[in-house]
């Protein structure tokens, strides 16, 4: 069995947090700064961070910005050596830096592929790998930011879903390795389904229209309440939403079924009515505007009840069983129908007699 990790109360803890000027990042970090924790925050963009440190700081909270590119070993390790001068140390580390593409593999750059990698995967090996020099002697919790897409890819976002599978993949595997060597860390995974923050916003985009991601969608809120219970809990993973949930598991139930259906399905779903400006590469290589926890989704669930229930075993399993369920049940009318519509366009063919 390996040493158990000492997971100390928000209060008394300090995590750094990289992706922390928008979205996802940037509500956990003001949630973080709320319970009372020391806070670190890194992302790209100095404007952004430099404004919300000041945010928190006026309220109370002790609390520090570093200039970093995931994808740059060096920026890592000068973000946890600031950490350590600062503050002593950290307590938690919460790899949440991401980019996306909307488009398809053969049609996106090759260049545009490996700035994606150097974001998604290598900086959370990056951050993985730092974190846990320091955590190993000190104890404390490592948080790495996944997917729904993790377990089931998506056309369109092809290039995205790989990367997210492969983080999957890394901490999975280093999980496995620090309980073999029994070291003082829990590392959780975080798999949230479509948010509204301003990922569409950010993401390079090489479709005719603007990109969106398919409903349901979740407020970031709901995705910091998963990182804030995991950095006080020895969780393994942690799913955002019931949409992913059931996306995930009739992937598995049926992954041939999800295949045709989602091939059908989903590349319409991600694009909207308003026509791109030719390919655009997002916040890929610089920054965007940033400070933003949102975008403008229409409907946009506030709570997952299947996530406030998660960590029920007994409610967790009903959750599963029932949304998988009226997935399985949704996908069959749709096919139903379909079926049925061009059955009645098209001539049944007939079996020829023999003589």
């Amino acid at each position: 069995m390996k040493s158990k990790p000492i997971l100390k109360p928000l209060h008394e803890q300090t995590v750094v947090i990289t992706g922390a000027s928008s979205g996802i990042g940037l509500v956990t970090a003001r949630r973080l700064a709320q319970h009372g924790a020391k806070v670190v925050l890194a992302a790209r963009n100095e404007t952004a961070l430099k404004d919300l440190t000041e945010e928190l700081q006026h309220k109370g909270c002790q609390a520090i910005y570093v200039v970093t590119d995931v994808g740059n070993e060096k920026d890592v390790q000068q973000l946890a050596k600031t950490a350590i001068k600062h503050f002593g140390g950290f307590d938690t580390w919460i790899n949440n830096a991401a980019v996306s593409i909307y488009g398809k593999v053969e049609q996106v750059s090759i260049e545009d592929q490996r700035r994606l990698w150097d974001t998604n995967y290598w900086g959370v090996v990056y951050g993985s790998r730092i974190a846990c020099e320091h955590l190993r002697v000190h104890g404390g919790k490592l948080i790495n930011i996944g997917s729904a897409l993790s377990e089931r890819a998506i056309p369109i976002q092809g290039i995205y879903s790989a990367s997210k599978a492969a983080v999957m993949g890394i901490t999975d595997a280093l999980r496995m390795e620090l309980e073999q060597e029994r070291a003082p860390i829990s590392v959780t995974l975080i798999k949230p389904g479509a948010i509204d923050t301003p990922y569409k916003e950010h993401a390079a985009n090489y479709l005719d229209t603007e990109g969106q991601n398919p409903p349901p969608v979740y407020a970031p809120d709901t995705v910091a309440d998963a990182i804030l219970h995991a950095c006080t809990t020895d969780v393994r993973d942690v799913v955002v939403g019931a949409g992913g949930k059931a996306l995930t598991t009739l992937g598995n139930v049926a992954p041939r079924l999800m295949d045709l259906t989602m091939s059908r399905l989903m590349p319409y779903l991600q694009r909207t009515n308003k026509p791109s400006l030719g390919v655009s590469k997002g916040s890929l290589y610089e920054p965007q505007q940033d400070g933003q926890e949102r975008s403008d989704y229409p409907f946009v669930l506030e709570r997952s009840l299947y996530t406030d229930l998660v960590h029920h075993k007994a409610a967790t399993a009903a959750m599963t069983v029932l949304t998988t369920a009226a997935l399985i049940y949704g996908t069959g009318k749709a096919l139903e129908n379909r079926t049925r519509r061009l059955s009645k366009r098209l001539p049944l063919p007939t079996r020829s007699r023999q003589p």
